[in-house]
């Protein structure tokens, strides 16, 4: 894990512990957001939109076997539904926004369920831009619902009748590869969400991310 992003998730894991230091946690929250999200804005600067559907290491297991237009939908379709449906109980950004329809997805769930050639499929019928402002969407909303939290609010627990909301919604697959999600999200605390999916998820999906630009990078400057 990049040296930085590994103290800022250990510094902000400590400082929402407490109730002294929570307020400094939730900046080292955001610190650590928009510093991810800065290096997903850079990858649309450097990368073709080709690139974006590519699968340089399809054949192997962990988060850089997908792609990175697939890495970018699953962060944050991830956290539009946990910061939304279980964490602030409003609409997700998904459906307020219409996405459905503007990123023209054939899937309105995580897309753990894919396989790694469908995750290719998926990629290329993705319309980059709007899956772009969808990510900033459920960023910023994000943010601001984090801002608001208070300290007790983290020791929140998912109730059972939370639980069957979320799967009411059938944005979880119910394949074995996806529908374990909902026990792992609906198990934890506030803080617990926060730490992961709306932290650590997001750096080792960059992070896979920017080893596939690496590895196609490379090949580019061997043609």
């Amino acid at each position: 894990m990049n040296k930085e992003w590994a103290e800022l998730n250990r510094t902000l894991q400590c400082q929402l512990k407490d109730v002294d230091t929570f307020a400094d946690g939730v900046q080292t929250v955001l610190r650590l957001r928009q510093e991810l999200f800065d290096v997903l804005c850079q990858l649309k600067v450097e990368l073709t939109r080709e690139e974006f559907n590519a699968s340089p290491f399809m054949n192997t297991q962990g988060y850089h076997s997908k792609t990175i237009a697939y890495s970018i939908w699953h962060i944050f379709r991830i956290e539009d539904i946990v910061a939304h449906t279980l964490i602030s109980h409003n609409e997700q950004i998904f459906v307020s926004g219409n996405f459905d329809c503007r990123i023209n997805c054939p899937i309105i769930t995580t897309g753990n369920e894919l396989d790694n050639k469908q995750v290719v499929e998926f990629s290329q019928a993705l319309d980059l831009d709007e899956l772009y402002q969808y990510a900033t969407a459920v960023k910023d909303s994000t943010n601001e619902i984090l801002s608001n939290l208070t300290f007790a609010d983290l020791k929140r627990k998912i109730t059972n009748i939370e639980k069957e909301h979320l799967k009411q919604l059938n944005v979880v697959s119910a394949d074995e590869k996806a529908c374990w999600l909902i026990d792992y999200w609906c198990g934890k605390d506030v803080r617990g969400l926060i730490q992961m999916p709306l932290t650590r998820h997001w750096i080792m999906h960059v992070e896979a991310s920017l080893r596939i630009k690496n590895k196609l990078l490379r090949k580019t400057e061997h043609i």
